[in-house]
């Protein structure tokens, strides 16, 4: 398969998911479309990754990207193509669902427990560990199924027309080279109980080594989609 990428800055990159498509023999290309970049034709690919990006209150409003990539994650839905948003990639496909995006009582980041929703339907363990870098969530679209959450954020994800499109607050594709470049390149979430320091999120690396099996699963139950 080939997958399009969308990415919204140097330092919001697609991490392990890069690694992943590469060793199960998937090509991709990354566009940059806040760069000014033409967004790509969905016909020239199998499936859209929407990766993270800025928080609602720190997009441009002058900017034409974001009409852009509503433009992209609209016609995926209504054209049947595999979807997948992380953080900012989320919020928009929820928003095109026509899910509310807000800000959320607490900024989550660093390293949070997630409790699976009893009705989920994604192929993850009852409880498992994922980094967090948020401060907007989003509400669960009409028809989707939810993935479950964590003390400050209920609603970590969803699913929607089986599995085919799929919204993620948390980041599964953490690596410890992606979060070192957020945190020197990113302006911090500011205070909350939610927020961990630098070296909280850094001092396990084995904790990063244990998201790789979440998101192999998870990647692959997604793309199983597209040969239903």
């Amino acid at each position: 398969m080939h997958l399009h990428l969308l990415q919204h800055g140097p330092h919001r990159g697609p991490a392990r998911i890069a690694d992943w498509l590469d060793s199960m023999g998937h090509s991709h290309t990354v566009f940059h479309l806040h760069e000014g970049e033409l967004p790509p034709r969905l016909a020239d690919g199998d499936a859209l990754i929407v990766l993270d990006g800025p928080d609602e209150g720190d997009l441009d409003p002058d900017a034409t990207w974001p009409r852009q990539e509503r433009k992209l994650i609209e016609q995926a839905l209504n054209g049947q193509k595999p979807l997948l948003g992380l953080g900012h990639g989320a919020r928009r496909i929820a928003e095109a669902l026509g899910a509310m995006v807000s800000r959320g009582t607490y900024a989550e980041s660093g390293w949070h427990t997630i409790d699976l929703a009893p009705d989920s339907p994604f192929d993850l363990p009852e409880r498992f560990e994922a980094f967090m870098w948020h401060r907007d969530i989003f509400a669960l679209p009409d028809d989707a199924q939810p993935l479950g959450g964590s003390k400050a954020s209920p609603m970590q994800g969803f699913s929607w027309d089986g599995n085919r499109v799929v919204g993620l607050l948390c980041h599964l594709e953490a690596t410890p080279a992606s979060v070192t470049a957020m945190l020197d390149h990113l302006p911090p979430l500011g205070n909350g109980p939610y927020l961990q320091e630098r070296q909280a999120m850094l001092a396990d690396t084995k904790r990063f080594d244990r998201l790789a099996p979440l998101l192999d699963r998870l990647l692959s139950q997604w793309l199983a989609s597209a040969r239903r």
